[in-house]
C-alpha cells in the first residue's frame, strides 16, 4: 500500500514536471507567453485565438542561459521519470527479485533530479536578458522581467521542484514481524525498534 502511494507520487510529479515543461506560460504579457520549450500570442483581448510555436532544438531557443536551463531541466525531467519508472517497478515485481526496496540509491536519483531541476529553474530568468525576451516583455534583463507577469507554468516548475526535493528526505519505515513483535528499521544506521504485537 505504501509502495504504490510513493509509486502515484512519482508519476504525479513526472506528469506535472512534463506539462510545466511544455507550458508556454513561464512569463507573460496580455498578447504573449513564453516558456522553455514553447511561446504563444494572440489580439489584444482575444486570448482563444492562440498561435503557438515550439523550440524544435537547442539552436533555436534564443539564448545560451535559456539553452543550459532547458537541458537541466530536461534532465531534470528524465530523472524523475527515471526514478518513478524504476518505483513503480519496484512495486510490481515479486520481493524475492527486488529484496531491497526503497534504497538509499533511489532516493539518491530523486535528491539528482531536484537538484538538476533547482538549477534549470534559477538558469532560466538570465534568460530575460536575452533579444527575445526584452521583444516580449520590454526592459527586461537578467532576474527582471520588465512588463511580463510570472506564469502559471513557472510556479508549478518550482512547485514540483519543491516537492522533489522534500520527497528524498521522507522515506517509508521498512518493517518485519519476528515471533509476534513489528520490529522497525528507523534512519539509515538501522536501528532496530521492538514494538510489542497489538491485538486485532
Amino acid at each position: 500500500m505504501v509502495g504504490s502511494v510513493w509509486v502515484a507520487l512519482g508519476l504525479s510529479l513526472t506528469c506535472i514536471s512534463a506539462l510545466s515543461l511544455l507550458s508556454p506560460a513561464w512569463f507573460q504579457t496580455p498578447t504573449f507567453s513564453f516558456g522553455v520549450l514553447s511561446y504563444c500570442s494572440w489580439p489584444q483581448g482575444d486570448s482563444w485565438n492562440q498561435s503557438c510555436g515550439i523550440f524544435r532544438s537547442l539552436d533555436d531557443i534564443p539564448d545560451f542561459a535559456w539553452k543550459v536551463s532547458a537541458a537541466l531541466l530536461l534532465g531534470g525531467w528524465l530523472l524523475v521519470a527515471f526514478h518513478a519508472i524504476l518505483l513503480l517497478s519496484w512495486v510490481l515485481a515479486p520481493r524475492e527479485l527486488c529484496p531491497r526496496r526503497g534504497s538509499g540509491k533511489m532516493r539518491g536519483v530523486q535528491a539528482a533530479a531536484a537538484t538538476t531541476t533547482i538549477v534549470g529553474l534559477l538558469a532560466f530568468p538570465i534568460g530575460l536578458a536575452s533579444p527575445f525576451a526584452k521583444e516580449a516583455c520590454g526592459a527586461s534583463s537578467v532576474y527582471r522581467s520588465g512588463q511580463c507577469q510570472l506564469g502559471w507554468g513557472y510556479v508549478t516548475a518550482i512547485f514540483n521542484a519543491v516537492l522533489a526535493s522534500i520527497l528524498p528526505v521522507i522515506r517509508w519505515p521498512r518493517t518485519t514481524k519476528v515471533q509476534g513483535r513489528t520490529i522497525r528499521f528507523s534512519s539509515d544506521t538501522e536501528k532496530i525498534i521492538l514494538m510489542p504485537e497489538v491485538n486485532k
